[in-house]
């Protein structure tokens, strides 16, 4: 954490104490003459692998690394009108080389403040590695301290797209891949438990997927962990992430390290006339008990490329006896989250 003059700390507690005694506000209506709709995408530029947060009555939307920065990170009011942020972690660990700055995600932590996980280039291994930084607020500017990545499993190819998983108990989890694609070897999702700062794995490490459906292709990946209802979903994405093949998946768990089980209706998310290649995506849940699904996806005839690149998509996510169904990709008007 950085840290703060007498001061300041005790100005900063107080506004804590506040926060925490004060109901958070219900969400608003629009403005009035505001649109009551939306239209895909809901940003209109290149925002890989989006991970999401409400912190008070703003989302914030972290991506992969671009142009604003290692970590560009996005602001919205209603998950409908984003506006850029500027860059959450300005500088890597120590263990880091700049320029491949993956999918990163942010929890807000049980004893306060933000932990936030990336993926990074390790000097060392020479390969993609999990790293944890941390910050006072969920618009950082977040750090890393450690010498060594949290994860880089150097047999298995490498370590991304870490997801943390805050359980109904307090428990925190964390969730990956092997980077196997990467030397032509098997993708598993792994999960994990983290120590109550969120800085340290501990217990044993679990395998709940392999890619072995035919749809997986050669790499399952970006996994979330989410509870609905009591039950708990593992929902990923697979297939080539530069390809109208990219989709997006789910399994049901037993518990947060499972085991789990494939949906047989998998995939939930796929390809269509408009949107190339729909994934990496992460399920949030408003205020007003509505869940949506917001994801990246490709302009169908520029897959691959580097501008516009993967553009901001959302989509509401129905359950029916159980089963979550995303109403999507879509591209005409439809009502704003409540």
């Amino acid at each position: 954490m950085t840290p703060r003059r007498p001061a300041l700390w005790a100005g900063a507690l107080a506004l804590t104490l506040l926060a925490a005694c004060s109901p958070e506000p219900p969400p608003q209506p629009p403005a009035p003459g505001a649109s009551m709709t939306f239209t895909n995408p809901v940003y209109d530029a290149n925002f890989p692998d989006p991970g999401v947060i409400r912190a008070g009555s703003t989302w914030y939307a972290y991506g992969t690394n671009g142009p604003i920065g290692n970590v560009p990170y996005l602001t919205s009011p209603d998950l409908v009108t984003w506006t850029e942020g500027g860059d959450a972690l300005p500088g890597l660990g120590p263990w880091a080389e700049p320029g491949n700055t993956w999918a990163p995600e942010v929890v807000a932590l049980p004893g306060g403040g933000y932990a936030l996980y990336y993926t990074a280039r390790s000097t060392e291994a020479g390969l993609q590695c999990v790293g944890v930084a941390v910050s006072d607020r969920p618009e950082g500017p977040f750090v890393d301290r450690s010498d060594r990545p949290l994860i880089c499993e150097a047999d298995e190819g490498g370590s991304i797209d870490a997801s943390p998983f805050l359980d109904e108990d307090g428990t925190l989890y964390l969730y990956w891949k092997n980077d196997g694609n990467h030397i032509g070897e098997p993708t598993h999702l792994y999960g994990r438990r983290l120590t109550p700062d969120g800085l340290k794995l501990t217990g044993e490490r679990v395998r709940l997927l392999t890619n072995t459906a035919p749809w997986h292709k050669h790499v399952i990946e970006a996994p979330q962990m989410v509870r609905h209802d009591g039950r708990l979903y593992l929902f990923y994405s697979a297939g080539a992430f530069d390809s109208d093949e990219y989709a997006a998946g789910y399994a049901t768990c037993e518990g947060p390290l499972g085991p789990c089980a494939d949906a047989a209706e998998n995939p939930i998310l796929r390809s269509t006339a408009r949107a190339a290649g729909p994934g990496h995506s992460f399920l949030v849940t408003t205020p007003g008990g509505e869940t949506w699904l917001l994801y990246h996806a490709w302009p169908p005839d520029a897959v691959g490329s580097v501008e516009p690149g993967r553009l901001l998509w959302m989509d509401r996510v129905d359950w029916v006896d159980g089963k979550p169904i995303v109403r999507g990709p879509t591209h005409t008007p439809q009502k704003r989250p409540a």
